[in-house]
């Protein structure tokens, strides 16, 4: 049998900087001080990071003349003692990475931790102090009015709260990843072979300084999964510059221990929460899915179980399980401008095609395999739908992306209305809870890291036998995972996976032979113990999301809280609804900032002059409009239903991974479910993948310098010609003044989910309530420095007027389009038939006029058109 790898032990765990006049030394050593690395960091450039890593691996002998070369170079005067020309600046014990804003770089250092959790002799620190240092000598620094400011928001991302980092444990990934890999063959694993010191360069050759060569290094490594890494933006600059050995990756949500003695045999549960880096930020700031799939408040949460007596990962026995909440991906919002603190769910855009939740799903499917069961716990019956509309179109969703997968690999939808049952005094919510954690663990199982055990084979248990999962010569591995959501995924989403994290808990300690029955009840030290981490894991991640605490707790919704718990709640709640309403804006700017998702650029708005964050987080999203080549008809809905598409390609939803609109030429057809028009536009080149951000007006649409009427048949008079509703800045830019929060909600509520109820995630129905108005007052903005001069009597040209002239024809390129012939989006034999289009004399009348006249062909007015005309003419004028 091929040897099994061990896993790479970071050489970089203690840090000295040294301080010179022109350049900082960081000197990197192992946990005992035998080995050691040196960065050298140029402080002469202003603005630009100039790092040289040798890549060589120096002894304490040789570190010590280094440094002792060092000071003695850089005294004013050669020879003089008393004097010293190296300082020692910080010690510290990582490199969180580096960053700028305006002026020169910052490097910022972990100069605290504090042990959390232990898992096969690897230690999980948590980040108790950091340090920013700024990197360019005060003598070259160029000074910005706005790099205080800048520096404030950033370091209000607070890295002593909830960061965690391991010097050779892969945080990032789960423990069935980390054990899998690393009993891969070692032929199989890339090898990373370190330069000779013969072949590098030497970073002290201006200093005349002589070091000696060392022979290469090998080594592997995992990459880790850079979707719950921290700051990766951060060490982005240096990763292709410096050795593996200085880049330490950090995670942010929960890490928590506890040890279970059972009959004397210890025993270490630990649980970790990765909070994913994508789409992150604040309660109502951040809601439902990106362009990418990526969702708000997304954690991964994974238990592990260990015994304690062998703390070696190839001879010791480790169980874990992965379970994963986060906000429905879809396209909805929450706008509380109004102060309101439930305010009412708005759907942002129309997604018939379900593209954004495919792509989450795409991304589960490919971390953790099928099944994907999803636990959806939003309220299902209602007085007036709130959050009843999230559940139809997850719903919707869920139903047509099921059928481009196998029946094996289906997505499992299971909906539970938990607020329901929570008011009811005949049902046991953590009863019903406990059925369905079952079925979960059964279909997916869990990962062990050893074969069934013997007294499991000699007396099989009625449900181990039904348990799912994949089983393998070395033990059992967890396929599939299970998805819990309420509105804020926050307290009914906790105590579900607090539950589901008991049922599996239960089947960890049978696979390891230290419970007779995969069943574990309340009230017994175990599942206290359990329970208290799970309670402090729900209370940090609804701290970081929430701005608060858990309201509701596993004791309340079993019935057994004390009184005094109820006056807890309501701070909280008050607590809850504060930081919504006046933290969370700032909270989101330094999260944006600290991840890079903003990077402030000379010239262009700053952070706090943005309106709103949506289009930092929707990269892809394209707003389109009518361009030199492309031209806006409008038909109704009945034409537009049968009329047949010059698609290059189509839509393409024969599988989930390509469940996107593909591109073709330059011309795509957008189906505008919002305002029911198909609108054919000209896009620019773009990638496999697009978002179309959703328009509320036809006028954005419509040619800049029409009028006041947009008609083409409106009289318009000489002191009229000039004007233009949307040249006008006061008409253009009449918005809704509330900075971030509509950070993810562009257009404001309708009146629709204006008078509807708002719930809130407690799973307190209060449908007495009278309807109160949750609309918001818009505060006009307004330039007048923007007003037009025209000359009167002045015909303008018809390009100027239309955007395009009518008098000439199309080139060949663009009446190709009309000519392609329709391709179906399915195969001959696919059970999916496809009719096709079928229209009628007068739309093909309708859809031919708009053709000609795009080539100058005027059709004659008839008799009807002429009365209309008249009438306009009459009523308007006369």
């Amino acid at each position: 049998m091929p040897a099994a790898a061990a896993p790479i032990i970071s050489l970089v765990q203690k840090l000295v900087l040294y301080e010179t006049r022109a350049r900082y030394f960081l000197v990197g050593s192992n946990h005992a001080e035998t080995k050691y690395r040196v960065l050298k960091i140029d402080r002469t450039e202003p603005k630009d990071l100039v790092i040289i890593d040798d890549r060589h691996v120096y002894t304490q002998q040789e570190v010590r003349e280094l440094l002792g070369r060092l000071d003695l170079g850089n005294r004013t005067k050669m020879g003089q003692k008393g004097s010293s020309g190296l300082f020692r600046a910080v010690s510290a014990f990582g490199v969180v990475g580096f960053v700028r804003f305006l002026e020169g770089y910052y490097i910022v250092l972990i100069t605290k931790r504090r042990k959390m959790a232990d898992i096969g002799g690897h230690a999980i620190y948590k980040i108790e102090d950091t340090n920013m240092i700024y990197i360019p000598n005060d003598s070259v620094r160029i000074t910005h009015p706005d790099e205080a400011r800048y520096l404030r928001i950033f370091q209000n991302v607070d890295l002593s709260s909830n960061f965690y980092f391991s010097y050779s444990y892969d945080l990032s990934h789960s423990l069935q990843y980390n054990l899998t890999v690393l009993r891969m063959p070692l032929e199989m694993l890339k090898s990373e072979t370190t330069q000779t010191r013969q072949e590098s360069f030497d970073i002290f050759e201006d200093e005349g300084l002589i070091t000696q060569g060392r022979s290469g290094v090998f080594g592997i490594c995992s990459e880790p999964y850079m979707k719950y890494v921290w700051n990766g933006e951060l060490l982005d600059i240096i990763k292709n510059t410096v050795h593996r050995d200085w880049l330490l990756y950090i995670i942010h949500g929960f890490c928590g221990q506890s040890k279970l003695l059972i009959y004397g045999r210890p025993v270490y549960v630990t649980l970790i929460a990765r909070r994913s880096s994508k789409f992150a930020g604040t309660r109502f700031l951040k809601r439902g899915a990106n362009c990418e799939g990526d969702v708000a408040n997304e954690v991964e949460t994974e238990q592990i179980l260990c015994d304690a007596s062998v703390m070696s990962f190839t001879a010791g026995s480790y169980s874990s399980y992965v379970q994963v909440r986060g906000s429905v991906p879809l396209y909805w919002s929450q706008d509380i401008s109004t102060m309101m603190p439930k305010p009412p769910i708005t759907l942002d855009q129309a997604d018939p095609f379900a593209h954004v939740a495919a792509l989450h799903f795409d991304q589960m499917l490919q971390r953790f395999g099928s099944p994907i069961i999803i636990l959806n716990l939003v309220k299902e019956r209602e007085k007036r739908k709130h959050e009843r509309i999230l559940s139809e179109e997850l719903v919707a969703a869920v139903t047509y992306l099921n059928q481009f997968l196998p029946p094996e690999h289906t997505i499992i939808y299971i909906p539970w209305d938990m607020a329901k049952y929570t008011k009811s005094k005949l049902c046991n919510v953590l009863d019903r809870l406990n059925v369905i954690a079952e079925s979960v663990v059964k279909k997916t199982g869990f990962f062990v890291n050893r074969p069934d055990s013997y007294c499991s084979i000699l007396r099989p248990d009625e449900k181990w036998n039904e348990l799912g999962g994949c089983v393998i010569p070395t033990g059992r591995l967890q396929t599939g995972v299970l998805r819990t959501n309420c509105v804020d995924c926050l307290d009914r989403t906790n105590t579900a996976q607090f539950m589901v994290g008991k049922c599996a808990l239960a089947y960890q300690l049978y696979s390891l032979g230290l419970i007779d029955k995969p069943n574990l009840q309340f009230d017994t030290d175990a599942v206290r113990l359990f329970e208290e981490l799970y309670e402090d894991h729900g209370d940090t991640l609804s701290l970081q999301y929430g701005g608060s605490q858990l309201v509701h707790r596993v004791k309340t919704y079993r019935k057994i809280a004390p009184w005094t718990q109820h006056s807890k709640d309501i701070m909280q709640t008050l607590s809850r609804y504060y930081s919504n309403a006046f933290s969370d804006a700032d909270r989101q700017d330094s999260i944006n900032l600290f991840l890079g998702v903003f990077h402030p650029t000379e010239g262009k708005p700053h952070l706090w002059e943005l309106p709103t964050d949506f289009y930092l987080h929707h990269k892809n999203t394209m707003r389109l409009l009518a361009t030199r080549r492309s031209y806006t008809y409008w038909w109704t809905p009945e034409v537009i239903k049968y009329l047949p598409l010059p698609y290059d390609e189509v839509i393409c939803a024969a599988n989930l991974k390509k469940l996107i609109v593909k591109k073709f030429h330059k011309y795509e057809e957008e189906i505008d479910i919002h305002n029911e028009f198909f609108r054919p536009h000209e896009l620019s080149s773009f990638d496999d993948t697009f978002c179309l951000a959703m328009t509320s007006s036809a006028r954005d649409f419509m040619p800049k310098t029409v009028g006041i009427d947009p008609s083409p048949f409106t009289v318009r008079k000489p002191d009229e010609t000039g004007k233009s509703v949307l040249g006008n800045k006061s008409n253009r830019e009449e918005a809704v003044l509330q900075r971030k929060t509509a950070a993810s909600a562009p257009p404001p509520p309708s009146e629709e989910a204006a008078s509807s109820s708002s719930e809130d995630d407690s799973g307190t129905d209060r449908e007495d309530e009278g309807s109160v108005s949750q609309r918001s007052t818009p505060v006009k903005m307004t330039d007048t420095g923007d007003s037009a001069k025209v000359t009167e009597n002045v015909v303008q040209p018809m390009k100027e007027v239309y955007g395009i002239n009518l008098s000439e024809g199309l080139s060949e390129e663009d009446l190709s389009i009309y000519l392609r012939t329709p391709i179906s989006a399915f195969s001959q034999d696919n059970i999916y038939e496809v009719q096709p289009p079928r229209v009628d004399r007068k739309s093909t009348e309708i859809f031919q006029a708009h053709i000609q006249a795009s080539q100058g062909i005027m059709q004659p007015l008839g008799k009807e058109d002429t009365s209309m005309y008249r009438e306009y003419i009459r009523n308007r004028y006369l």
